[in-house]
């Protein structure tokens, strides 16, 4: 909501709230019916699979949307400054009555490649329940987030009080090359009021939440070289250390002993309100018996407010096809969380001279820089997000909590960037088990209709002004 808006939304009656949970209930067989026709399109945006199913994986968005009463859809990509063609992406219009404010509807319909076949239960596009969940790549992350706008609008109907534009783009599992341009290419047909983006996660089952900080990213390979070629590890082993053993060394200089990270420059922000159950967050992350968590203070902070860093990739000879010598070079690609108020440019000049500066033993060090994305903080206290705490609580029956999410979302401070007037609200399909990008990803049944229910009173209530 806009400075200028008339007033906070009335609540809606207890009659109305009634009305739409019955309805909910209602459209929930057919809805979930959609979200495992739309599981079975395995529409992977990296481009080493097929585009041709995120093409149909469109087209499919496209038809559902037509078939809630909106006619204005379209199916659009742009063409990025590096002449990278765009996935393509669904937006879908609908007016609503003159002074009602527009509500633009987030989701994405591409998602991540299946991984190995051996480590799911079932095929991965297929979808199955077990114990109330729908399993299936795409099930959770962001199928559902779909689902939960298509539920919304059919729900309402010709009740619908506000103008809706429903975004449904299709390359954020490759990290949205395209997606500042699509905004500027497409601005007046995403302008809104409100922003709901519905990719998040919730507390746990049972409990909502409403995101409210997302950690930036900062992505960088780093090389330590040693030799110039490869040399018996017998006969000159002893005074020339191999590099994937200077690159341990290296990379062990991140964390301090408590295994907090120990780069300056990089910042942290306030400690949340709430705690994670350390019980829950071993089960949450299968950490192995014996296995301590790393750092200090709160956990949620810790995963949430402050700086974290994983290696994701390594680059050494392979166990299987080792030689006896001295591997030259060595290169790890790592991955840097970033707390709410860290400039992502600062962060990498902070990591690169921090690793450039440890070089073991004189090793010649090389760091090249990767991805960038903005962290994210949002208000808590305005128009929009008083309205979502009321729809959460009356879905869930209990109120919601403010969670951060230590996983990084940049196109949100994109979204931002090109709409500031806008208030974005950051909601949740997911739940601590969903385990999206990995195998067995699911969404909780009762949840999702939970998810439905909230996404239908915020809308309603959106549009019950005060004048």
């Amino acid at each position: 909501m806009t400075a200028t808006s008339p007033g906070i939304p009335a609540e809606l009656t207890v009659d109305v709230v009634e009305r739409l949970r019955g309805r909910t209930a209602a459209a929930f067989g057919p809805l979930r019916a959609d979200l495992e026709a739309l599981v079975r399109i395995p529409s992977v945006s990296n481009a080493d699979f097929d585009q041709a199913h995120v093409q149909a994986s469109a087209e499919a968005v496209a038809d559902l949307l037509r078939g809630a009463g909106i006619h204005d859809v379209q199916v659009l990509s742009v063409t990025g400054a590096d002449g990278r063609q765009g996935a393509p992406a669904v937006v879908a219009r609908r007016p609503g009555p003159a002074g009602a404010p527009t509500v633009l509807l987030y989701a994405h319909h591409d998602v991540q490649p299946p991984g190995e076949a051996a480590h799911w239960d079932t095929d991965p596009f297929e979808p199955v329940e077990r114990d109330g969940r729908l399993f299936g790549r795409g099930a959770a992350d962001d199928k559902a987030g779909v689902v939960a706008h298509l539920g919304a609008l059919r729900v309402l109907g010709e009740d619908l009080g506000v103008g809706v534009t429903v975004f449904v783009e299709g390359e954020e599992e490759v990290g949205s090359p395209t997606f500042v341009d699509f905004l500027h290419t497409h601005r007046d047909l995403l302008a809104a009021d409100v922003i709901v983006v519905a990719d998040s996660s919730n507390w746990k089952v049972g409990v909502p939440g409403l995101t409210t900080s997302l950690r930036g990213l900062v992505d960088c390979t780093v090389e330590v070289a040693v030799l110039d070629h490869a040399v018996h590890s017998g006969m000159f082993g002893g005074p020339v250390l191999d590099a994937p053993t200077l690159l341990a060394r290296l990379i062990a200089t991140l964390h301090d002993e408590n295994g907090d990270v120990a780069v300056a420059g990089l910042v942290t922000a306030s400690d949340p309100s709430v705690d994670y159950d350390e019980a829950d967050l071993r089960a949450d992350t299968s950490l192995l018996e014996g296995a301590r968590f790393a750092g200090t203070g709160p956990l949620t902070a810790r995963m949430w407010t402050r700086p974290a860093i994983a290696v994701i990739g390594l680059d050494a000879p392979r166990v299987a096809t080792a030689s006896n010598t001295i591997t030259p070079r060595a290169s790890a690609k790592l991955s840097v969380r970033i707390a709410p108020g860290q400039d992502p440019a600062e962060a990498m000049v902070a990591v690169r001279a921090h690793l450039v500066a440890r070089a073991p033993f004189g090793a010649q060090v090389t760091v090249t820089d990767g991805e960038l994305g903005k962290p994210f903080q949002a208000p808590t206290d305005s128009e929009a997000m008083q309205a979502a705490r009321w729809a959460f609580a009356q879905a869930w029956g209990t109120d919601p909590v403010d969670i951060g999410v230590g996983g990084s979302i940049p196109f949100i401070a994109d979204l931002l960037e090109v709409f500031p007037q806008a208030a974005i609200l950051v909601t949740g399909v997911e739940d601590p088990d969903s385990r999206a990008h990995g195998a067995n990803e699911s969404v909780h049944l009762g949840e999702l209709e939970k998810v439905v229910l909230a996404e239908t009173l915020l809308l309603a209530r959106l549009g019950n002004r005060t004048s």
